[in-house]
């Protein structure tokens, strides 16, 4: 990836969300290694726990809230959020604090850990569902399940597919317009060229604008986000993603702009006995846009057995 290309998607294509103004549960931190984790649970079922890992990487967790789909599912099961290192509440006095991947995957399962689970159900978001397909590379003897949702690909930035100067020209325009405002930091360019990107996120208008009316840009961590991008640029999943022996769904929206369609269904092919789901009435985040559809698809999937 050129450094041009770099610059343009780490100010609006990696982002997969902002900060939001959605109500969260009540949540702890604990002290993971070199790094302050903060995470909620939601739900007190017995079933396999859920952990549900968001987009970014610079935000934090909060913008699942969105969508009263995880209370549907929590019925049955827990429903674990955290907030990724150095984002959020996942802050603290780490002062040679580090953003590998390493990193990221090891956090995740100190959250496992530390919430006693010995075996987890998982599902990514966007860069998220990259961050979970290496924890389930590193760590598969603690994957029941595992969801991929409008991931980037395995491949990394190369292979992800961006429609939005496709689809939305007049749009990228804008952004491109503000290029030289944002990259030195205005934060008035910042807040605009955030809120155009996520105006070209949805499939619904009401949705978008229900979605834009609450949502704010203060969580964003641009250092984080420019740290986890350039790591993961040294790294390619599609060697293993073909070893998964566990049920995996893979889900997209029929029109997300951030991570076209085709990205899910190449690794949806790539997964020996995966499924794939798409979602014809969304975007980027089809558990908010299409919530019941959503829950019915996640719980058929999740009652399935994990292979031996």
């Amino acid at each position: 990836m050129t450094r041009k290309a770099r610059a343009i998607f780490s100010t609006a294509v990696i982002v997969t969300m902002v900060g939001i103004a959605f109500a969260a549960e009540n949540g702890k931190t604990f002290e993971a290694p070199g790094a302050t984790i903060y995470y909620e649970v939601m739900g007190t079922g017995k079933g396999m726990p859920l952990i549900v890992v968001n987009g970014g990487p610079g935000f934090d967790h909060t913008y699942l809230h969105a969508s009263d789909a995880w209370e549907s599912i929590a019925r049955t099961r827990p429903v674990v959020f955290y907030d990724q290192r150095g984002t959020g509440r996942s802050v603290g006095e780490h002062p040679k604090q580090t953003f590998r991947l390493k990193d990221q995957i090891d956090d995740l399962d100190a959250l496992r850990a530390r919430l006693g689970y010995e075996q987890i159900d998982l599902i990514g978001h966007s860069w998220g569902g990259f961050l979970v397909m290496a924890y389930a590379a590193m760590h598969s003897d603690h994957v029941s399940h595992l969801t991929i949702m409008d991931s980037m690909a395995p491949g990394g930035f190369k292979d992800t597919i961006f429609l939005f100067k496709d689809v939305f020209p007049e749009g990228t325009d804008r952004q491109a317009a503000e290029a030289f405002s944002i990259g030195m930091g205005d934060k008035k360019a910042v807040a605009a060229d955030l809120h155009e990107y996520l105006s070209m996120l949805f499939y619904s208008p009401e949705k978008r604008d229900a979605f834009l009316a609450r949502f704010s840009a203060s969580a964003y961590n641009r250092e984080v986000n420019r740290a986890v991008g350039a790591e993961l640029d040294g790294f390619d999943l599609n060697p293993e993603i073909k070893k998964f022996k566990f049920p995996v769904l893979v889900v997209t929206g029929r029109y997300d702009m951030n991570v076209a369609p085709l990205v899910a269904y190449k690794i949806h092919s790539a997964i020996p006995n995966s499924q794939f789901v798409v979602f014809e009435r969304s975007g980027h985040l089809p558990f908010y846009e299409e919530p019941e559809a959503f829950v019915e698809t996640m719980e058929n999937f999740l009652v399935g057995e994990r292979q031996q």
